[in-house]
């Protein structure tokens, strides 16, 4: 059996494109599903397919990112399909159809493999970097607070981000102690400073 999984980030995208070249690779049945990559937790229907699948069976998805929310978790799910004996086909990565059933899709699993190591090992690198440029100034008030939630880290940050001229905290100190992104961070203050009275987190 040959299943397509397509998915929108937005409930005012279509999945039509994505549908139609998943049909004319030949998939029997497509899940469908709008979710941003933030609620990708929540895929219903990629948990559905995820339960349906047998050995000797596909999966076709459009894209690498259509189906994955990081490099890791797109490993993770490869190794659940090969597990099962499952094949992964991806439509398009860099121009190319990569089935994970042959020798090259095999060696695609290789070199993700280690570009997720070498992801975790920047992200830990960073922390470190910016925890002990903080402690030299005399402003790391200890272990970085726990968040249950990601919100909570981006309401922290934002806090740290408005009282830099008192905390006396640099951009990557507040990075690197809240784990949250400079992109992020710097998008969520241009927002806030545009709508100060206005809500910027779900």
């Amino acid at each position: 059996m040959i299943y397509g999984y397509a998915r929108v980030s937005s409930t005012t995208q279509n999945l039509d494109t994505q549908v139609v070249q998943l049909t004319a690779y030949g998939c029997q049945k497509i899940f469908q599903e709008k979710l941003s990559g933030r609620s990708l937790t929540h895929r219903t229907q990629f948990s559905a397919l995820l339960g349906r699948v047998t050995t000797g069976d596909t999966v076709v998805v459009t894209k690498l990112d259509r189906f994955a929310r990081s490099t890791q978790d797109a490993l993770n799910t490869m190794a659940t399909l090969t597990e099962r004996g499952v094949s992964l086909v991806v439509l398009n990565m860099g121009g190319d159809v990569v089935d994970t059933s042959t020798a090259i899709g095999k060696l695609l699993i290789t070199v993700l493999a280690g570009i997720a190591e070498f992801e975790a090992d920047l992200i830990r690198e960073r922390q470190i970097e910016g925890i002990a440029a903080a402690k030299a100034r005399g402003v790391y008030k200890g272990r970085p607070r726990t968040y249950t939630a990601h919100h909570k880290g981006l309401a922290h940050a934002l806090e740290l981000f408005a009282a830099r001229d008192t905390n006396h905290l640099t951009v990557n100190d507040i990075c690197a102690m809240t784990q949250v992104s400079r992109a992020t961070l710097y998008r969520l203050a241009r927002v806030l400073s545009a709508n100060p009275n206005g809500p910027v987190l779900g």
